[in-house]
C-alpha cells in the first residue's frame, strides 16, 4: 500500500463509498486468490479449477468460448483444456454446428476433482471463519447477503 493510500484510509470516513470500494476491492481479491492458491490442492491448477467450474455450471463450450470467458488467447486455454483432457477431467469432440470448432465437456472425474477443490476452498475459509468472534461471524454474514445482492445488480 502506498503512504498516500495510507494516509488517504486513515484519515478518510471508512464508510465514505470510494473508501468502502477501496477496502472491499483489496480484501475481495486478496481472499480470492488465497483461496485460489491455498486450496485447489495438488490435481488442477487454479485455472484448470476455473474451466472446470465453467464447464460444470453452463455446460460444454468451445474452446473460442472459455478463452472469452476468462480473457484469455486461444493458445493458454488449449493448453489449459488439454492439461484436463489428459487426466480424464474433461473431454473434446467436434462442436455439432461448426465441425471446425472443438467442444469441450467435463466428466465425472471432472466434476469429482471440482468438487473436491471446492470442499478445500470451503474447509480453508471455514478453518479462518472459526477463529473469529461471533460478533465478527454475524456481521461477515451480513456482508456476505449485501455482496451477494451488489454483485446481483
Amino acid at each position: 500500500m502506498s503512504p498516500t493510500q495510507t494516509t488517504h484510509q486513515a484519515t478518510a470516513d471508512p464508510t465514505a463509498p470510494d473508501t468502502l470500494a477501496i477496502d472491499l476491492r483489496t480484501a475481495v481479491m486478496r481472499t480470492s486468490r488465497r483461496l485460489r492458491v491455498e486450496a485447489t490442492g495438488d490435481a488442477i491448477t487454479p485455472g484448470q479449477y476455473t474451466v472446470l467450474a465453467l464447464l460444470n455450471g453452463s455446460g460444454p463450450s468451445t474452446l473460442r468460448d472459455l478463452a472469452r470467458s476468462e480473457h484469455v488467447q486461444a493458445p493458454s486455454m488449449t493448453r489449459i483444456v488439454n492439461a484436463l483432457a489428459d487426466q480424464a477431467f474433461v473431454t473434446r469432440s467436434a462442436d455439432p454446428d461448426d465441425g471446425r470448432q472443438v467442444r469441450v465437456d467435463i466428466t465425472d472425474a471432472g466434476r469429482t476433482v471440482l468438487a473436491e477443490a471446492r470442499s478445500q476452498r470451503t474447509a480453508w475459509l471455514a478453518q479462518r471463519v472459526a477463529g473469529l468472534s461471533e460478533e465478527d461471524r454475524l456481521t461477515l454474514s451480513r456482508a456476505a447477503r449485501i455482496m451477494q445482492e451488489m454483485s446481483g445488480k
